[in-house]
C-alpha cells in the first residue's frame, strides 16, 4: 500500500521498527516470553490465565577472558549445583554437553572461553588435548563439592577424586564415557572401525573421493589418537 502510495518514508519507518526489535535482546525475549505464555495458556484444558515466568528477563555483560571463563562455568555446573545430574555432560540442554558430543557451533562457542588466555595457557590447552579437555579440567576445578563439618554435602559438585581422574587423564573423556554422549560419528560417520579397516572401504571406494585425500581413516575428535576407532567421515 505504501509503495503505491509512493510513501517511502513509512516503509523505512517500518522496516527500522522491525530491526529494532531483531538486534535487541531484551525485546526478543520479551516478545517470545509474551507469545509462549499466550500459547501455553491456550493450550491447556482449562485455558489457564496469567504469567507463566517467575521473574523478568534479566541480561549480564560479561567481559572477555577470566570473567568469561567464571561465567561459563558458572552456567555449565547449575546442573549438577541443582542435582539434576552428577557430570553437566549429561544435562540434556548442557551446551558443553553438545560441544563434547561434537557438535561444531557448541565448540566453537566454547573455543570462545579461550580468548584473553596468554600465548602459554592457550599452547597448554593445545597441548592437553585441545579446548574441551582443557575446559573441562576448568569446571571440575572450579565446581568442586562441598561439605560441612559433619561431612555432609551442602553443594553438589565434583568429588576429589573425579578430579584426580580427570587430571590423570589430561582433561579427555574415556571411551565408555565418550560413548554415551549424542555422537555424529555413530550415525554420520559412514564407515567405523580400526584404522586398516576404514582405509580398507576407502581403498576400494577410491572413486568416491577427490585426489587430495591420500588416506581415509579420521579420529574421532572427542577420543584423539590413542583410541583405536576411525570414521570415513571428519566432522569439522
Amino acid at each position: 500500500m505504501w509503495r503505491e502510495q509512493g510513501d517511502l518514508a513509512a516503509i523505512e519507518g517500518a522496516r527500522e521498527c522491525y530491526f529494532n526489535q531483531m538486534w535487541d535482546v531484551s525485546q526478543f525475549m520479551k516478545v517470545l516470553k509474551q507469545r509462549f505464555t499466550q500459547w501455553f495458556n491456550g493450550s491447556r484444558p482449562l485455558r489457564r490465565k496469567g504469567t507463566l515466568w517467575e521473574d523478568r528477563f534479566r541480561s549480564v555483560l560479561v567481559e572477555s577472558g577470566e570473567v568469561l571463563r567464571a561465567m561459563a562455568a558458572y552456567i555449565d555446573l547449575n546442573p549438577i549445583r541443582a542435582n539434576l545430574v552428577s557430570d553437566p555432560k549429561d544435562y540434556r540442554w548442557s551446551g558443553y554437553g553438545e560441544a563434547s558430543a561434537g557438535r561444531r557451533l557448541a565448540k566453537k562457542g566454547l573455543q570462545r572461553v579461550l580468548v584473553g588466555l596468554g600465548r602459554e595457557e592457550v599452547e597448554d590447552a593445545a597441548k592437553s588435548g585441545g579446548t574441551l579437555a582443557w575446559y573441562r579440567l576448568q569446571l571440575m576445578g572450579r565446581g568442586q563439592e562441598r561439605r560441612n563439618a559433619a561431612g555432609k554435602v551442602t553443594k553438589g559438585g565434583f568429588t576429589d577424586e573425579d578430579l584426580e581422574r580427570a587430571e590423570k587423564n589430561g582433561g579427555e573423556l574415556p571411551l565408555q564415557v565418550y560413548l554415551r554422549l549424542r555422537v555424529r560419528y555413530f550415525t554420520d560417520g559412514a564407515v567405523l572401525g580400526t584404522k586398516a579397516f576404514v582405509n580398507g572401504i576407502f581403498r576400494a571406494k577410491r572413486e568416491w573421493f577427490s585426489e587430495k585425500r591420500k588416506d581415509g581413516a579420521r579420529t574421532l575428535k572427542g577420543l584423539g589418537r590413542a583410541s583405536p576407532l576411525r570414521t570415513l567421515v571428519n566432522f569439522r
